[in-house]
């Protein structure tokens, strides 16, 4: 298999660049104090990269056809390894932001580019493996992330989270270099500006409202404002590509059905995947009291199951096409979603671990194939084009997942506080041993610091509650997956089935 090389290639920049994403988090605490700043300015950390993120993927398809994959991934993959050296000499928090955002410009091409060197390497018939092997990256390294910073935050520094992607990025560089193939430019035109502009002020008004609507509030006037004028862009740039001879993400993808499922598919699993990893972690250090690095190594038996369970989902997609793996993968992932759904303060760790594995099972078995389901589809000359697409509907669907579920989250837990609270009184207060003491004064006080337990555990067993609450949504979401997964179906035909020289022809 003549490909496997060019894959282990890509594979060290896709990993490094979704890792990225996560491993962040861990070290938000420890760069508040390095840089003396609140918890709303140190959001910017993750914000911008996710913005920038949002801004550069779009042009990602005309770029690699016009400049070559070979070269466009190289390039991505330097300009992220200086980003990567700028954010762990940062001296301020602006100067780490900047960095971040130069880290962005180079990871955001990453992705979609990697994708469709797949699409152009591959033989169809062994597109599932190949998707399976790419598809580590995309879902362990989200959760291998808070592991490894974790590690280096607690036994080194938060910069080490950084410039450990300098080495990495080095030999990835080399190993491009030495085994990528030469991709023949598309030549596709004049750049489509005013599509790139619409396409960009949308996903960053988009993207900006969704990770800031909890804290600023969902109907303050930045939010509202924000998602009008996201609406307004993203309206605009659908008339712009459906009307422009040579547009910047060709939306008539969209009439191929099942790249439409698929992608309807890959944005409930999305949904899954980031809500799990999110919420879960939330719930360990909130209601648990763990630590980041314990948290880490509590997620990272469902990571290690994922990755080897997705060589499965592309060996199943091969043999049987995707509706058998997506739908057993999606049924696994709202099984053990539901089982999340009784998440209790004394549930034991072994216990959480295990959920967390069997959700591992579900996703590897069900996103590679639902992904390579929908681009199998789609002819090389829009593979580009293609990936780029659906790398924003991965990004907009875990910010959308996060944002919503989020509210939901607060919102259920004040209502059961609210619940909670309201058989606790001062006068209930005196039926606990210690309460009638012999003056009014002591019973104020002994009343008082009772008042202060309960309020704590209070929120606590709301927080219980309503991370239930959470979960029980997102398993009913999650089934609804199972709809689209069901019709579902591989590509077939003598033009799906071209090997590697066909496709770098192209």
């Amino acid at each position: 298999m003549p490909w496997l090389g060019p894959m282990a290639a890509i594979l060290v920049g896709a990993f490094m660049a979704i890792l990225d994403t996560s491993i962040v988090n861990v070290a938000v605490p420890a760069m508040m104090n390095a840089f003396g700043v609140s918890v709303t300015q140190i959001e910017w950390v993750a914000t911008a990269y996710m913005l920038t993120l949002g801004v550069v993927v779009p042009a990602s398809g005309w770029l690699g056809d016009s400049l070559g994959y070979r070269r466009l991934y190289m390039a991505s993959l330097a300009l992220f390894t200086l980003g990567s050296l700028l954010c762990g000499l940062a001296w301020n928090l602006p100067s780490l932001v900047a960095a971040r955002v130069v880290q962005a410009v180079g990871g955001g091409m990453i992705m979609p580019t990697t994708m469709a060197m797949v699409f152009r390497m591959v033989p169809r018939e062994r597109l599932g493996a190949a998707m399976g092997i790419w598809g580590m990256a995309l879902l362990l390294a989200p959760a291998l992330g808070p592991t490894l910073g974790g590690y280096l935050v607690e036994y080194f520094d938060w910069r080490f989270i950084f410039t450990v992607n300098l080495p990495i990025g080095v030999v990835g560089l080399v190993l491009a270099a030495l085994l990528l193939p030469e991709f023949r430019e598309r030549r596709p035109g004049g750049f489509d500006l005013w599509g790139f502009v619409a396409a960009a002020v949308g996903l960053f008004c988009l993207l900006l409202a969704l990770s800031k609507g909890q804290s600023w509030g969902w109907r303050s006037e930045p939010v509202v404002l924000l998602l009008y004028a996201s609406a307004v862009s993203l309206t605009a740039f659908a008339w712009i590509e459906l009307t422009h001879p040579e547009p910047l993400l060709d939306l008539r993808v969209f009439r191929y059905g099942t790249f439409t499922l698929a992608n309807a598919t890959v944005v409930i699993v999305t949904l899954g995947l980031f809500t799990g990893i999110f919420f879960v972690p939330l719930f360990l250090q909130t209601v648990r009291g763990l630590g980041a690095f314990e948290v880490g190594l509590l997620m990272m038996p469902g990571a290690l199951v994922t990755g080897a369970t997705m060589p499965l989902g592309g060996w199943l997609y091969d043999r049987f096409g995707p509706r058998v793996p997506v739908t057993v993968g999606l049924a696994l992932l709202v099984y053990a979603t539901l089982l999340l759904h009784r998440l209790t303060a004394e549930t034991p760790e072994a216990t959480i671990a295990g959920w967390m594995a069997l959700r591992g099972v579900g996703m590897g078995l069900s996103m590679m194939p639902a992904t390579t389901a929908g681009m199998a589809f789609v002819p090389t000359s829009l593979v580009s084009r293609a990936s780029a697409v659906n790398n924003i509907i991965q990004r907009v669907a875990g910010s959308f997942g996060i944002a919503v579920f989020g509210s939901l989250l607060e919102r259920r837990a004040a209502f059961h506080a609210a619940r909670l609270g309201e058989a606790v009184t001062p006068d209930s207060l005196r039926l606990w041993p210690g309460a009638g003491g012999a003056s009014a004064g002591s019973q104020g006080a002994a009343a008082s610091q009772l008042m202060g337990i309960l309020a704590g555990r209070i929120g606590e067993e709301a927080m219980v509650a309503a991370m239930g609450d959470v979960f029980l949504v997102l398993a009913a979401v999650c089934a609804l997956g199972l709809v689209p997964a069901l019709f579902l179906r591989r590509a077939s035909g003598a033009s799906t089935r071209r090997g590697p020289l066909a496709a770098l022809s192209e």
